[in-house]
C-alpha cells in the first residue's frame, strides 16, 4: 500500500479534483492524503483574525465568500443529483459550524485551530463522495481519530499506528482510503495541526505507521528542480536524491517538499517520490537511502535571514562562552541555521525576528553585537564528502565576485551554504546554475 498526498493546488477547483480522482482511481488500494482547496486556509485564517478582533460582520462576509466558492465547486463537480446533495449537506454543516463561532463570547487559539481544520475536512468529504459516485468503495478515515502529537508537540507515533491500523482493518473491503492532511489532536485531545506544509508531514507519518511501500507527494511541478525555476531559466528536475540531500533542500527553500516530511520516511526506509499531477507519467524525483555518485545535485535559497555577530576578546580560550551564547537562543526558542567562529567572535544566522530585540539585548552581555538583516542563505546540495575534492571549489568560484558574509561547510557531507545579501540572491542562483549545471 502507498500513501499519496495531494496539495491545495491539486484540489483547487472542480476540474483539478476530478483529475486527482482519475489518478487515484487507477492506482489501486492506497491511502490518499488531502490538503484544503487552495486559498481556503488563508480565508480561514482571515475569519479567525476577524473573530479575534470581535468583528463578526467581517468574519461573516468572509465565511459567505468562501462558502460561495465551495457551492460553485460542488455544482460542477458531480454528475449525480444524489452526490451533489450529499456534498452540499456535508459542506453546509462545516460552514454552519464555522458560523457558530461568531456567536461566542470568547475566541482564542483553540477555536482558531478548530476553524482551520475545516478546510481539510471539506476536501476529504468532497473527494470521498466523488470516488463513491464513480463506483469505488472509498472510505474516509478521520485524521482526528488517529493523528496525534505528544506533550512536546512531536507526533506520537505509537498512538498513530495503534489507532490507524484498526481503521484499515475495519474497512478491509474498501477500494481506497481518504484522509485529511495537516490536522491532528494534541496531547490534551484538542484539535490542533502540524503547521503550514503539514500535509506532507501527515503523509510521511502515515507511511511510517503502516510501513508503506512508497510515499508519493503530488504537486504542480515535476519533481524537485536543480534550482529555483521562479528566478532561473532552464532548471531541470533531479531524478534521485538521498534523504539527507532532500532534507537540506527542503529546509533551505525548496518549496515542493516540507522539511519535516523526510525524517519519518528516512527512519523507516520508505522511498518518497515527488510527482506532478499535470504530468503523471513523468519520472519526478525519487528520494531514498541509496548513496549516489559524488556530484552537486541542486541549489536552493532561504530568504528573510538575519546574521548576528558577537565579538569579544573574552572569547579567546574561554571555556563555556559558546554555551552561554547558545543558551540565549534556546531561551527564546529560536533555531540557528549557520554558524562560524573565530578566536574572538562568533557569527550565526536565524530566520525569525520575533525575539530579535530580546536576543540582542542578552548577547550584549557577552560582547559587541552587530546585526545584518535582509540576508539570504544559498544552499548547494549534493554528495560532497570532503574526500571528493573540487566540489566546494566550484561553488565558491561561481560566487567569486558576489559578496559572501558567511560560508558553512563540513557540518554535513551534503551541503555548502553561503550567506549573501538579498539583493544578490538572483544573481547568485544564476551563476551557480551556469557553473554547476550548464
Amino acid at each position: 500500500m502507498k500513501v499519496l498526498k495531494f496539495g491545495g493546488t491539486s484540489v483547487g477547483s472542480a476540474e483539478r479534483i476530478r483529475h486527482v480522482a482519475d489518478l487515484v482511481s487507477a492506482r489501486g488500494k492506497n491511502i490518499i492524503v488531502l490538503s484544503a482547496m487552495s486559498g481556503t486556509t488563508n480565508s480561514l485564517v482571515e475569519i479567525s483574525d476577524y473573530l479575534y478582533k470581535k468583528n463578526t460582520n467581517g468574519a461573516k462576509e468572509t465565511i459567505n465568500l468562501l462558502e460561495s466558492k465551495y457551492l460553485k465547486t460542488i455544482a460542477s463537480l458531480y454528475d449525480r443529483h444524489e452526490s451533489r446533495e450529499k456534498a452540499l449537506k456535508e459542506i453546509k454543516a462545516c460552514f454552519n459550524y464555522i458560523r457558530s463561532f461568531t456567536q461566542r463570547e470568547t475566541f482564542g487559539p483553540t477555536e482558531e485551530k478548530i476553524i482551520l481544520a475545516q478546510g481539510e475536512i471539506m476536501s476529504v468529504a468532497m473527494m470521498t463522495i466523488l470516488l463513491n459516485e464513480r463506483g469505488l468503495y472509498a472510505e474516509a478515515l478521520p485524521a482526528l481519530d488517529f493523528m496525534k502529537t505528544g506533550q512536546n508537540g512531536e507526533p506520537d507515533m505509537q498512538h498513530i499506528a495503534l489507532h490507524l491500523q484498526p481503521l484499515l482493518d475495519k474497512y478491509v473491503d474498501a477500494d481506497i482510503f481518504v484522509t485529511q492532511g495537516f490536522i491532528c489532536r494534541n496531547s490534551t485531545g484538542e484539535i490542533d495541526n502540524l503547521q503550514r506544509g503539514g500535509s506532507d508531514y501527515t503523509a510521511s507519518l502515515i507511511g511510517a505507521a503502516i510501513e508503506a511501500d512508497e510515499i508519493e507527494i503530488w504537486t504542480d511541478i515535476d519533481g524537485m528542480h536543480n534550482n529555483d525555476p521562479r528566478f532561473v531559466e532552464g532548471t531541470k528536475p533531479v531524478n534521485e536524491l538521498h534523504y539527507e540531500e532532500a532534507s537540506e533542500l527542503a529546509y533551505f527553500g525548496a518549496k515542493i517538499l516540507h522539511p519535516t516530511c523526510v525524517l519519518p520516511a528516512k527512519v523507516n526506509n520508505i522511498p518518497v517520490r515527488l510527482l506532478n499531477t499535470l504530468e503523471p507519467e513523468a519520472h519526478g524525483t525519487l528520494i531514498y537511502n541509496n548513496i549516489t555518485e559524488p556530484s552537486i545535485k541542486a541549489v536552493a535559497a532561504k530568504d528573510n535571514v538575519v546574521a548576528i555577530k558577537i565579538k569579544s576578546s573574552r572569547m579567546l580560550l574561554a571555556y563555556g562562552y559558546l554555551t552561554r551564547v547558545f543558551e540565549t537562543f534556546e531561551k527564546y526558542r529560536t533555531p540557528i541555521d549557520m554558524i562560524a567562529t573565530s578566536e574572538v567572535g562568533v557569527s550565526l544566522t536565524i530566520d525569525s525576528e520575533r525575539f530579535l530585540p530580546e536576543i540582542i539585548d542578552e548577547l550584549k552581555k557577552f560582547g559587541t553585537v552587530t546585526v545584518d538583516k535582509d540576508m539570504v542563505i544559498i544552499c548547494v546540495v549534493g554528495n560532497m564528502e570532503w574526500t571528493n575534492t573540487g566540489y566546494e571549489a566550484k561553488a565558491m568560484e561561481a560566487l567569486a565576485d558576489i559578496p559572501v558574509r558567511m560560508i558553512s561547510y563540513g557540518g554535513s557531507n551534503y551541503n555548502i551554504s553561503f550567506l549573501v545579501r538579498s539583493c544578490d540572491k538572483v544573481e547568485a542562483l544564476k551563476r551557480l546554475s551556469e557553473k554547476l549545471f550548464s
